[in-house]
This record gives C-alpha cells, sequence and structure tokens, in this order.
C-alpha cells in the first residue's frame, strides 16, 4: 500500500504543505538566484528546517523537500564539487525528516498518521530558472528530459523519502519522462502534478484530463493534480483530471499572483485561499495544499476545515 492510499483510508482527505521558497524569501532569505530556495541548502539549513517544521505543526501530513530547483548541474554552475552538489541534494529530504521527527515527537507521538518526507521533484524548467515551467517552452525530448532528472531522483532515493512529489510540470510528456526513470525503484510512489494555465490545460497545452489518463495505469503513481496554477481554475482542473483517472486527485494552488522570472518576484493582489478550500473538496481533490506565496496560517486553516468535516 503506497502511504496516500493509508492516510485517505482515514481521513477525508490529506493535508499537503505549502510554499518554501516564497516564505523563505517572507522571512527575510533573498530568493533572487537561479537555485531560487536550493539557494538556502547551503546558506541557511536552519531555516529550511524551520520552515518544514512550522507546516509540520500547523497540521500537515506531509512537506517536499528543498530539492524543487536543486540539480548537480545547477551546483556545479554555482563552484561547487560534485560531492558537494549530491550531498546538498540528500540534505534536502535529511532537512524535512528532522523537521518531521521533531515535530513528532512534540506530540508525544500521538495516535494518528505519522507525517510524510516527500522528496521535490521540480521540472527541468525550474533548472533553466527563466520560468519556463509556466510555459513548457522547452524542447528536449522525453528520453533527454528522464536523463536530466536520472541523476537527482537517484540522489534523493539514496535518503529513502516516503514518496516523491513530481511537480510543476507543464508538459505530459515531462512526467512520462520522469515515471520512465522511477521504474528503476520499483518499489517509490509518487505523486504527478502539473502547472496548468486555465480550466482545462496545463502550461505547455497538454489537457490535463489527457495527461490524467495517461499516467491512471501506472502503479507507481499515488495521485495526480495540479499545482502553483491560480486558484480560480482549480475546481474545473480537478473536475479535468477525475474524468482521466480513478485515482485520489490533489491540488495546491498559489495565491493568484503574477510571477516575474526575470526578478523571481510575484505581483498583483492575492485571493483570499480559504475561501477555496471547500469547493476544491467538493470538487472531488482528496490531498489539498499550497503552493507560492500561501503560508503556514494557510495550511493550518485546511487542517482546520479537514477537523470540521471529521468532527
Amino acid at each position: 500500500m503506497n502511504p496516500v492510499e493509508g492516510i485517505l483510508g482515514r481521513r477525508s482527505f490529506m493535508v499537503l504543505d505549502g510554499a518554501l521558497g516564497t516564505e523563505v524569501s517572507r522571512r527575510g532569505f533573498d530568493t533572487n538566484d537561479s537555485l531560487w530556495s536550493a539557494k538556502a541548502l547551503y546558506e541557511n539549513p536552519d531555516l529550511i528546517r524551520a520552515v518544514h517544521r512550522d507546516y509540520y505543526d500547523a497540521g500537515a501530513d506531509v512537506c517536499t523537500s528543498a530539492s524543487y530547483q536543486a540539480s548537480v548541474p545547477a551546483f556545479l554552475a554555482k563552484g561547487f564539487s560534485r560531492g558537494e552538489a549530491e550531498d546538498l541534494i540528500r540534505l534536502s529530504v535529511r532537512l524535512a525528516r528532522e523537521a518531521r521527527d521533531g515535530s513528532w515527537e512534540a506530540r508525544g507521538g500521538e495516535k494518528g498518521d505519522k507525517p510524510l518526507v516527500a522528496a521535490s521533484v521540480g521540472p527541468y524548467g525550474a533548472y533553466l530558472a527563466d520560468g519556463s515551467e509556466y510555459t513548457g517552452a522547452y524542447a528536449l525530448s522525453r528520453s533527454e528530459l528522464q536523463r536530466f532528472h536520472s541523476e537527482r531522483i537517484g540522489l534523493l532515493a539514496e535518503e529513502h523519502p516516503d514518496l516523491f512529489a513530481v511537480e510543476t510540470l507543464p508538459l505530459l510528456r515531462e512526467a512520462e519522462a520522469v515515471l520512465d526513470e522511477l521504474r528503476n525503484y520499483p518499489d517509490v510512489s509518487c505523486w504527478v502534478s502539473f502547472s496548468c494555465r486555465d480550466a482545462g490545460r496545463t502550461c505547455g497545452g497538454d489537457p490535463v484530463r489527457e495527461c490524467a489518463a495517461a499516467l491512471d495505469s501506472n502503479p507507481q503513481v499515488a495521485a495526480i493534480g495540479v499545482n502553483c496554477t491560480a486558484p480560480q481554475f482549480v475546481s474545473s482542473l480537478i473536475r479535468e483530471v477525475r474524468k482521466g483517472t480513478g485515482k485520489p486527485v490533489l491540488c495546491y494552488p498559489n495565491t493568484g499572483e503574477s510571477y516575474n522570472p526575470a526578478t523571481k518576484t510575484w505581483f498583483g493582489s492575492p485571493i483570499p485561499y480559504r475561501a477555496y478550500v471547500r469547493l476544491w473538496y467538493e470538487a472531488g481533490a482528496r490531498l489539498i495544499g499550497g503552493c507560492c506565496r500561501t503560508t503556514p496560517e494557510d495550511i493550518r486553516e485546511i487542517a482546520t476545515f479537514r477537523a470540521s468535516l471529521e468532527a
């Protein structure tokens, strides 16, 4: 049984964590860098651990590691040795695990589900650091994308995360490439989450219903859904994903603001996040959390909503 099935067998839905990169930025860390939040893995790992801990304490059932934008080539470009780069990628999982264990122990190992650690696998576009995870504007083939993801997946797997978070993918082709590589780790479960530009298509233009249908038969895929997408599109996207798969559907949108990839900043007015959570649950989402610009307070509200359903 994959860990998502275990939790969903006992709870109304699974609470995911919220933003990492924008949250460390909110706390004063400069993420205006090609490594984005992964820069904190070597400059301030304690901050990464603290953010994870706050999400676990807020009620998250899972936190994702700070490896979204981390890769060996990206660290090499910053002057690290190959060994140092590999160690930093492994560290991302350990920091999340340490935060999880600390939060769990502080609660006395209370009855219920021990929270999970998910190893984040961000898209090739995140490595490019030009915002192309929101356009899908890269021409690598499926086999080329698999080769790009292979090394990082192997390093993350060495730390034995509970599952992988394959996230913010703009292209079905890239999801298939990552899953090609994960076949080398047959005991590993993952979720697959797409970035979307509207109420029916990924940022690269693939219909999300077709994406879900293409992944539905893969036994390693524990859930399929969308993330870092404007909240107003998400209920429709959930329904489209459900038309293509019988697997649990997940969503962790951003707050509806716009992203400037040149300055790595967000602008515009955030949408009141809490207003949408019930709508996403009623649309059929069974893993719900937040992406860019969301905070531990948002995740606490999601956990509170779940508690009200289960009261």
